[in-house]
């Protein structure tokens, strides 16, 4: 919006000539969305204790879960208005991209936000069901798939890139449509999954969607990008603004999602924070590097889908609990470690996936 605006500020001053930079307003979206998550998240948590909005535990799962009972959920919805607040701010409102990545993360909060709902406050155990579910998921991501095949005015907007190698390069044409949603709506689906322990999703979440805006602003410039040997994508450098706001709204619920968590995300969160991720990477062209940066968000998924198989093939169990995250805890490792150990690998893989804009 302040884009919008900047004409007429910089008739009463000129200093405000700088809100035209990129760099400035990405630090302005971190502190604007840090601000609103800090200024609002203590109120937001009283509101969901008062209306007794509280996480339920499965008695199946670790010990030391139980006593999570009753913590505050739905507080995912504090990321969301602090990301798309910030975004509307700061972000250059005429460019397709931001649009098409608010909608997508929306979207994704809603179906969410009407899951969470349904289980933690109507007491409905199977909240939306999963065909209602993937079918919502399914819609907003073709619309976001098809949406960006159809405005695509290069051929590098439909390419699918290799990481670490300049010269691999695959043109997708239709099948793009098939990629973005598959990107779209499988890494929503993990970073749900391992939204299972305090901080456990949302730093990973924050790391990655850190690099992300290395990368979009790296693609949407030209310089850059014909130095580094990657694809230029005009306009995608404005994302880099909605990825600081991320950014900032992840480290303020952060604040109140460490261990031991005063509050938690809930599938309002997790959905669309995953959502955000994909698309973003759909539109700078880094879907691979995002399967490496994300590599817990994979593994944790992996897990499920090996337990599930293996349970239904041969009547046993691979690990002691699914997703991963749990099995470490049935090993004995304390909560803590686990969530931090985490971290680590993610820190790890996000620098890998950076070297990507370099090693080719």
């Amino acid at each position: 919006m302040f884009v919008w605006l900047t004409p007429f500020l910089v008739q009463l001053d000129a200093g405000f000539g700088v809100l035209q930079y990129l760099t400035l307003r990405a630090i302005f979206g971190v502190l604007t969305a840090l601000g609103v998550s800090l200024i609002f998240g203590p109120g937001l948590i009283r509101l969901l204790k008062h209306h007794q909005i509280g996480q339920s535990v499965r008695n199946d799962g670790p010990q030391s879960h139980l006593t999570k009972a009753g913590t505050p959920t739905m507080g995912g919805a504090l990321i969301l208005i602090s990301v798309i607040v910030s975004a509307l701010l700061w972000s250059d409102l005429s460019n397709r991209y931001v649009w098409i990545t608010i909608i997508v993360t929306a979207g994704f909060g809603c179906i969410g936000w009407i899951d969470d709902y349904r289980k933690v406050v109507q007491r409905n155990s199977k909240g939306l069901s999963a065909k209602a579910k993937y079918f919502w998921q399914s819609v907003i991501g073709l619309f976001a798939a098809v949406a960006l095949y159809l405005s695509a005015v290069t051929p590098a907007e439909t390419t699918l890139f290799v990481p670490f190698f300049k010269d691999i390069a695959l043109s997708l044409g239709v099948l793009f449509v098939a990629l973005a949603y598959f990107v779209i709506v499988g890494t929503s689906n993990a970073v749900n999954l391992t939204d299972g322990l305090d901080g456990l999703a949302i730093l990973p979440t924050v790391l990655v969607g850190g690099a992300l805006g290395v990368f979009a602003y790296v693609t949407g410039n030209a310089v850059y990008s014909d130095y580094l040997q990657i694809p230029y994508v005009a306009g995608t450098g404005e994302l880099i603004v909605f990825c600081a706001a991320l950014v900032g709204a992840g480290l303020g619920f952060l604040w109140f999602n460490t261990y031991p968590a005063q509050v938690f995300m809930g599938d309002v969160g997790s959905l669309a924070l995953g959502a955000a991720l994909g698309v973003i990477a759909v539109i700078v062209r880094q879907e691979l590097v995002l399967f490496i940066m994300g590599g817990v968000f994979v593994a944790e998924t992996v897990s499920v889908i090996l337990q599930v198989a293996s349970y239904k093939l041969t009547g046993r169990r691979i690990f002691r609990m699914a997703p991963l995250h749990h099995h470490y805890e049935l090993k004995g490792w304390p909560e803590p470690r686990v969530i931090v150990r985490f971290w680590i690998i993610t820190v790890i893989l996000v620098l890998i996936g950076l070297a990507t804009l370099k090693i080719r």
